[in-house]
């Protein structure tokens, strides 16, 4: 036994010396994108052999060798480096699943995938393996820590995963304060070469590489895992820093192994509107835990959290006329229907004094409109089960759940077992006031919709978020997932934002009377909560942009400028045969008129503005 670990050590030894013999990759279906991992010498003196991975796109280098690894709890503490090539295997994926609420109604999965074994020298026996898969729209990896002897748990202090871009090039960083995060803040426009060491970067990280395309760096499937955020090393080099565990800040994350990693995913594309149609982060999560997801109904809401009113019986009943009338599916009661308890998160098993649950219960029903109740996070984790089970059996629809603003790994399990525990009670779930999507709703479609972003909620307080923001969110935290961000009021532009951002449960912030008896209202009334089919049309990071999703025969249309007032050409090829009526609401007025498939549509877009407009076919 010890002479044959002997001989693979030496065997090892000799295959770290030449990198080259280590070289496995991948490519992705229509051969645009490869993926290669390989065993790299780093430039440090003294260093060892690590591995490293390098991307190709369109047979131009788009990430320069960038190592991995890990700083372990352990008397040899970098995991990944000294480092042999064991074992290798490549697989392929070609499938299709539907989900019940979305950007589109059936999501292709196809993708190459590899599995790289590594054993590290000097180190009894220790492993470690890369998965790989290359998908048309990007590419992802993860780290596995197998069950072995020398690691039957894990310690992790730090992740040494590099992102090492090929070239220096505009970047647009969400710069964060600290790990205590909703993500409500704007994105800033930096060459990625003038980022400061210390600043945190939230993701997603979306980059341009001149002359080769595209880049947004995020992660998928987070689970029992850390979340990641970047920092910027020098040049054109970023590396992964993990939000720390609050019990014990010098570690990021404990694990029994198997330890397995969530995806560290770089979605690519020669133009970035081509990302937004993506569905990489979901894909790149287990296939829905759900077998019946018949009681999962996207929608818009009202909410007197939203509105401003307080919690009472009779505001309630006022908000879910309004629903009604307005035909939305459902009304989102807000914090303060929990009985209160000193010193306590509020009781979720308990409506407040003054507040007859039931009776706005049966009255909803009797309106056919579903109830939300919101919920703080403290609260959901001191009484889950009982209140969830209660939830069920009151008829409730969902529950909006605040204050997620931490990524740590105990958090992130948490939002997992939110979500499964929601399923099992029949109970739809909004992550509000919460960390970043990490495509969650493939393996639990309960979960509709999710915050981490500056929403129109802040203009309550401040002049933000603005038409510059509204832009570039189009661009960046779009990719990763659907937005809670809750368009306020029927200007065009924040019309636009229906179809511009997409959320299965849409909410429609403020007060009725900002909306009864608008014209914009009509289209507020129609537009749907989900969709079949979901299409980038034009537009430039920051400034403008323009978005068709179609629902049924029906298409809609949003259209959105910064501060720039602009004329948008929207040629509408994308529609079916036959004629179509245009209803556009823009910020001239409302005008209806025929078009087709070979109408080019001119919107005049004022500064800040929009146009929202209906697509039906004419007969």
């Amino acid at each position: 036994m010890y002479a044959a670990r002997s001989a693979l050590l030496l065997f090892l030894a000799a295959a770290i010396a030449s990198a080259e013999s280590d070289l496995v990759k991948i490519a992705s279906p229509n051969g645009q994108i490869e993926f290669r991992l390989m065993v790299a010498q780093p430039a440090e003196p003294y260093a060892l052999p690590r591995i490293a991975y390098q991307v190709y796109f369109q047979g131009k280098r788009l990430m320069d060798a960038s190592f991995l690894g890990y700083e372990i709890e352990d008397p040899v503490p970098l995991l990944g480096e000294n480092v042999g090539l064991v074992d290798s295997k490549t697989t392929s994926v070609d499938e299709t699943y539907a989900i019940p609420a979305g950007k589109a109604k059936t999501i292709r999965n196809r993708y190459n995938a590899l599995l790289a074994e590594y054993m590290q020298n000097g180190s009894l026996g220790r492993q470690i393996s890369i998965e790989a898969r290359a998908y048309d729209d990007g590419v992802a990896f993860r780290y596995v820590i197998p069950n072995t002897t020398p690691l039957p748990e894990v310690r992790i202090d730090s992740e040494e995963t590099e992102f090492n871009f090929a070239k220096d090039g505009e970047s647009f960083p969400l710069i964060l304060r600290n790990f205590q995060t909703n993500y409500a803040d704007e994105y800033s426009r930096l060459t990625m070469s003038g980022l400061h060491p210390e600043s945190l970067i939230g993701l997603p990280f979306v980059v341009e590489q001149p002359g080769i395309g595209w880049v947004a760096i995020t992660e998928a499937h987070r689970e029992n895992y850390a979340g990641l955020y970047l920092s910027h090393v020098e040049g054109a080099r970023m590396i992964a820093t993990l939000a720390p565990r609050p019990d014990q800040q010098g570690m990021a994350v404990y694990s029994k192994t198997p330890l397995v990693s969530s995806w560290r995913v770089l979605m690519i594309a020669s133009d970035p509107g081509q990302l937004i149609e993506s569905n990489l982060v979901m894909n790149l999560n287990p296939p829905s835990a759900i077998a019946d997801t018949s009681w999962i109904k996207p929608g818009k809401a009202a909410g007197n959290e939203w509105s401003g009113a307080p919690v009472n019986t009779a505001s309630v009943k006022q908000s879910i006329d309004f629903a009604a009338e307005s035909k939305l599916e459902y009304m989102v009661v807000g914090p303060g229907w929990a009985a209160g308890a000193e010193g306590l998160p509020p009781d979720i098993t308990k409506p407040a004094s003054g507040f007859n649950l039931q009776e706005a219960l049966a009255y909803a029903k009797s309106k056919r409109v579903g109830l939300w109740l919101a919920a703080d996070w403290n609260s959901v984790h001191r009484e889950m089960d009982e209140a969830f089970a209660l939830f069920e059996k009151w008829g409730v629809a969902g529950v909006v759940i605040d204050g997620l603003n931490r990524t740590d790994q105990w958090m992130t399990g948490f939002c997992r077992s939110i979500a499964k525990t929601a399923a099992m009670h029949r109970l739809m779930v909004d992550f509000h006031g919460a960390f970043l999507p990490d495509g969650i709703q493939r393996a639990y479609p309960n979960v509709l919709t999710q915050e981490a972003v500056l929403g129109s909620k802040y203009l309550k307080s401040n002049a933000r978020p603005n038409s510059r923001d509204d832009v570039t969110f189009a661009f960046t935290r779009l990719l990763t997932g659907s937005i809670d961000y809750a368009p306020s009021g029927p200007a065009a532009h924040q019309l636009a934002l229906y179809v511009v951002f997409d959320s299965p449960l849409m909410a429609i912030a403020g007060a009725p009377e900002n909306y009864q008896g608008q014209k914009g209202f009509e289209f507020i009334k129609s537009v749907p909560a989900s969709w079949d089919e979901t299409k980038f049309v034009n537009g430039r990071i920051g400034e403008y942009i323009s978005m068709a999703r179609r629902n049924g025969n029906d298409w809609y249309l949003g259209s959105i400028t910064n501060w720039t007032p602009r004329e948008i050409e929207i040629p509408l090829a994308f529609l079916g045969k036959g004629g179509y009526t245009a209803e556009i609401y823009s910020d001239h007025g409302y005008e209806r008129k025929p078009v087709d498939s070979a109408t080019v549509l001119k919107l005049n877009l004022a500064s800040g503005g929009g146009a929202a407009v209906h697509l039906h076919p004419a007969n």
